[in-house]
């Protein structure tokens, strides 16, 4: 018969006159960020040229920042075998599907000390020869500012500070427009006093405006410094 040699490792099938390419594919997100105590996807899918088996196995591991060092958090083979040990001990979940070429986990409570670099291989053989790629994962704490989303923030702190201003410009023109009415039907000057009084009234209401003002350009500063 027709002889023919396979090389597993090489990702490589010969046939007399033909070579085939065993291609298998994995896809991860780059960057991902995370906050302490809400749970974390770390994203993976492949495709692969072969039926997916029970001898396909994936592999999760971890390097810590500025580290060679790495371990194991994750393996797959048909069950599910989260790492007993480390760090990531009971905090390791498997939310994939290898049947849809899923190949995700999350992890449980994230801590700052997460931080590092997540790396996701499978293995469906023949199909074995494939890029390898990494995720790079950083925790940080949740705080206010974070809590909103950037389009409600600044919309907060563009509108609301006019919002009061406009609201103090309608309420000065109406006090005013009911103390000229007034004043037209009783037909006196004013005196002296009242003179007095509307020129505090209004130089208390110039400066409840400038202070809004002057608050607005603070919000303005501490939006541009948080981001």
């Amino acid at each position: 018969g027709r002889g023919y040699a396979l090389f597993p490792l090489l990702g490589v099938l010969f046939f007399p006159g033909v070579h085939i390419v065993l291609s298998l594919e994995i896809k991860a997100d780059a960057h991902v960020r995370g906050y302490v105590g809400e749970k974390i996807k770390l994203k993976c899918t492949f495709k692969s040229t072969s039926s997916v088996t029970d001898k396909l196995t994936i592999d999760w591991t971890y390097r810590p920042p500025s580290s060679s060092r790495t371990e194991s958090i994750f393996h797959y083979q048909s069950f599910q075998y989260p790492t007993t040990a480390g760090t990531f001990r009971d905090r390791i979940s498997w939310v994939g599907d290898v049947y849809r070429g899923d190949a995700s986990i999350s992890i449980s409570n994230p801590t700052l000390k997460d931080n590092g670099t997540f790396s996701c291989a499978v293995k469906n053989p023949p199909d074995v020869h494939h890029n390898i790629p990494a995720t790079e994962l950083t925790v940080t704490e949740r705080g206010f500012g974070t809590m909103l989303s950037s389009v409600a923030l600044l919309s907060i702190l563009v509108f609301l500070p006019s919002a009061v201003v406009v609201i103090l410009l309608l309420v000065r023109m109406a006090r005013k427009s009911a103390g000229l009415k007034k004043r037209s039907k009783s037909g006196y000057k004013k005196s002296s006093i009242e003179v007095s009084d509307d020129t505090d009234q209004e130089e208390g209401d110039d400066c409840m405006a400038r202070l809004c003002v002057r608050c607005a350009e603070c919000l303005d500063s501490d939006y541009e410094e948080t981001y």
